[in-house]
């Protein structure tokens, strides 16, 4: 599992020349580090701000999510990159349906990324406001990186969803960048 090796040993996964683990993958644990930082700065507060314990409870489950999704988006986007292999196997009347379920399956990792870089920012943007000055920096920074988190995501979800016009995953990580977007401004 991904999710089990070092840090050099995910980068050496992630370099590796072949298409998945991707930047779904890379986005996770880029995320999952951005709220363990978030989680850190609750924790260095805990003696100076009130909800530093809830806050740093709401960082943790948040880097165990956003760490799931390090091996949950390889797994799914693998799937997708076998069937649109091996499309031309399939059945003509199946074909564009099958292949365009296994893409909208490998949206749903990118779109939960999405989704968890809002909550991750918003978060950061709260420990920043009462944690301990002395960490506060860290997470003004991390509430960047989840908001950058939130734009990659949303290009995998787009990428994924590009023959369904219009779709509403593709609205919803829009407004999940906004969000993410908004909630580090507000701290930068």
């Amino acid at each position: 599992m991904l999710t089990d090796l070092s840090l050099p040993a995910l980068l050496e996964e992630l370099a590796a020349p072949h298409p998945a683990p991707g930047g779904g993958s890379a986005l996770a644990a880029a995320l999952a580090l951005a709220a363990s930082i978030v989680e850190m700065v609750a924790r260095v507060s805990a003696g100076s701000w009130p909800e530093a314990q809830g806050a740093a409870a709401q960082a943790e489950a948040l880097r165990e999510r956003s760490l799931a999704l390090v091996q949950i988006d390889a797994d799914v986007y693998r799937r997708a990159l076998e069937v649109r292999a091996t499309a031309a196997e399939l059945p003509e009347d199946r074909r564009d349906w099958e292949v365009g379920r296994v893409l909208a399956e490998a949206a749903e990792p990118p779109l939960a990324l999405c989704r968890l870089a809002a909550d991750v920012a918003e978060l950061a943007r709260t420990v920043a406001r009462g944690g301990e000055p002395a960490v506060q920096a860290d997470a003004v920074a991390v509430a960047g990186l989840a908001a950058a988190v939130a734009h990659g995501a949303r290009r995998l979800v787009a990428v994924n969803l590009t023959a369904v016009p219009d779709d509403r995953r593709v609205a919803e990580a829009g407004r999940c960048v906004a969000a993410a977007d908004a909630f580090a401004a507000a701290v930068g």
